[in-house]
């Protein structure tokens, strides 16, 4: 009888001591944070039909991440040509840069002779960039590239009355394309004869 007694105390104990383990590793995780749900109001009150289950999430497809590949910067020649009848001539810059180039300004040395030889000439100057990039930043990019063709100008002496700018940023390319063939040619400042 005693032996019988002891059995029971033992199988207590290590009943009592599971259920302290459970509720204390119960406790020991963090609590489930979940959205509040409206109460009883509309299709989620009592007696009301429940909605289906949430859609499934849609199908995503993994694509193979891709490394860039080194862009090979290329000659600038030919150009594409001039609209036909434009008696100014564009400008080019370098990837993210509004920086007149010697090229640049050897073109804009041949503008100032024209302007000088048709003093009534007004002009605007278009900024561009190439479609890398926030429209915002291509916008600013523009317009400092049409300030830089600009204070070229005005420093050879025509005067700021006669040059409007405005910047298109990426929007107006002259190069369809996306690749450095078509980008070299979207950096620029367009010349557009207003009178």
């Amino acid at each position: 009888m005693r032996t019988q007694h002891t059995g029971w105390v033992g199988l207590l104990v290590a009943v009592l001591a599971l259920s302290v383990g459970l509720l204390v590793s119960a406790c020991a995780t963090s609590p489930e944070v979940g959205q509040a749900q409206p109460s009883g109001v509309g299709a989620t009150a009592p007696g009301a039909p429940r909605p289906a289950g949430p859609a499934a999430p849609p199908r995503v497809t993994e694509e193979p991440v891709r490394q860039p590949g080194a862009v090979a910067e290329q000659p600038m020649t030919p150009r594409p040509a001039a609209p036909a009848g434009a008696p100014l001539e564009d400008v080019f810059f370098d990837f993210d840069k509004a920086v007149l180039r010697d090229d640049a300004k050897a073109s804009l040395t041949r503008n100032v002779a024209w302007l000088k030889a048709n003093g009534g000439a007004a002009i605007t100057i278009e900024g561009h960039a190439d479609e890398r990039g926030t429209n915002e930043y291509n916008l600013a990019l523009g317009d400092r590239r049409a300030k830089a063709a600009q204070e070229y100008l005005a420093a050879a002496g025509i005067a700021a009355n006669r040059i409007r700018i405005i910047s298109y940023g990426e929007e107006r390319p002259f190069v369809l394309g996306h690749d450095e063939s078509a980008w070299r040619w979207n950096r620029r400042g367009h010349f557009a004869v207003q009178r």
